[in-house]
């Protein structure tokens, strides 16, 4: 089931007076701004143009998803209690707006969460070009609205320690998917994590990996051992087609502002063509390679159990146990792993990175964000070409915002 952020606001230049809203609609995993609301109502107090700020936000999302959770995040705290059911609706211009907010959802799907103000400056912006607007005779336009590129510009001016009275709110994270399993791909199902609304309010700008696991090469469909020890295969004709696709999702998604890629070809190949796409260089990151699997690079895992049985179970039972013939065991790969993410987190700060990987690598990532044990590395389901997203605060927790998203790839 997707989610989906509204963050809503509303404004009179009198209370009463000459008044607007606004209202935008995020993804709650990618972080992806999805629709934007504003008009000019003409004169109304503050907490009517507020609820008509919730009202066509949550309207805008049942029109993407009527199926969807949302959770609401607004810096009035009279419409949150309200709407909440933790106050009392008195005032009879607010009985009717609430009753029709309540109605756009079925109430199980919908959240709400108190935000200051500078938390919510998205949809402030909104509402007061919708203001000008209307004191200017015209009707707002999406099409000529910046306040999305004022928000994102105030937040980065305030992360960087320049004055920013006008901070943006809310993470925008890409999501990339995570792949099948190390031994055996299969189709991925996609997990949204927590909203941005669990995150610390004072961490500010995560940085965000979106991990991608490369296209399909000749050894993908036939379920091979496929590592940094064997013939370093490129994509096959269906692998270019899956990171063409990826390239044009994630162009539409727009906030990818860095791509690293693991030194293997066909991880280079797949970041190449989403690079051309998107407009950014590639970055090669030795860390971001895949586990060397030994003498059974090429083999599939029935081939590997047949003439490697004893080694096979020990591998199973046994992080710290390396493939026949000298391999590298998932504890090595970890702390490699481990080690790589540290150095993009503080090179990436705040921003979104693509990061084009493999199947062990993107498990590890996750299995470390989540802190759980080594053996969940074999209850993940990864496939070519999908998506995961982890975002990592300053205070070194992490957020695991979506995994093996192939949505993409459909269609």
């Amino acid at each position: 089931m997707r989610e989906f952020i509204v963050e809503a606001d509303g404004g009179s230049r009198g209370n009463p007076g000459p008044a607007g809203y606004g209202a935008v609609v995020i993804d709650a995993a990618t972080g992806e701004t999805l629709a934007e609301r504003a008009e000019y109502i003409g004169v109304a107090t503050n907490n009517v143009a507020e609820y008509r700020g919730l009202i066509a936000g949550l309207r805008a999302a049942h029109e993407l998803d009527p199926t969807a959770t949302v959770h609401v995040r607004m810096d009035s705290k009279l419409v949150i209690e309200q709407m909440s059911g933790r106050w009392k609706i008195k005032h009879p211009d607010m009985k009717p707006l609430a009753f029709e907010a309540a109605r756009v959802f079925p109430p199980a799907q919908v959240t709400y969460e108190w935000i200051p103000r500078e938390q919510n400056k998205h949809a402030d912006r909104l509402a007061n070009e919708a203001m000008d607007a209307g004191k200017r005779g015209e009707r707002w336009s999406a099409a000529d609205s910046m306040a999305e590129l004022e928000a994102a510009d105030a937040k980065a001016a305030s992360a960087a320690g320049g004055h920013a009275p006008t901070a943006a709110e809310g993470t925008r994270t890409t999501v990339a998917e995570g792949a099948g399993t190390t031994v055996a791909e299969g189709a991925g199902t996609t997990a949204a994590a927590p909203s941005s609304g669990w995150a610390p309010a004072d961490m500010g700008a995560p940085a965000t990996f979106v991990l991608l696991r490369h296209g399909e090469t000749p050894l993908t469909p036939q379920k091979r051992f496929s590592g940094s020890g064997g013939s370093d295969p490129a994509l096959s004709a269906a692998g270019r087609e899956q990171a063409e696709r990826v390239g044009a999702a994630l162009a539409r998604r727009g906030t990818v502002q860095a791509i690293v890629s693991s030194p293997l070809a066909r991880t280079r190949e797949t970041a190449g063509i989403v690079a051309a796409r998107l407009g950014l260089d590639v970055t090669v990151e030795e860390g971001l390679r895949e586990t060397d699997f030994g003498a059974w690079e090429g083999l599939t895992f029935g081939e590997v159990r047949e003439r490697y049985p004893d080694d096979l179970t020990a591998w199973l039972a046994d992080p710290e146990a390396r493939p026949t013939g000298g391999g590298e065991s998932f504890a090595a790969t970890a702390e490699r792993v481990a080690a790589a993410r540290d150095k993009l987190i503080a090179a990436y700060a705040g921003r979104t990175v693509l990061l084009v990987t493999h199947v062990t690598p993107i498990k590890t990532l996750v299995r470390l964000a989540l802190g759980a044990p080594p053996e969940s590395l074999f209850r993940m389901e990864l496939s070519a070409a999908s998506l995961s997203a982890i975002a990592y605060y300053a205070d070194g927790n992490a957020s695991v915002r979506l995994f093996n998203d192939t949505s993409h790839l459909r269609g």
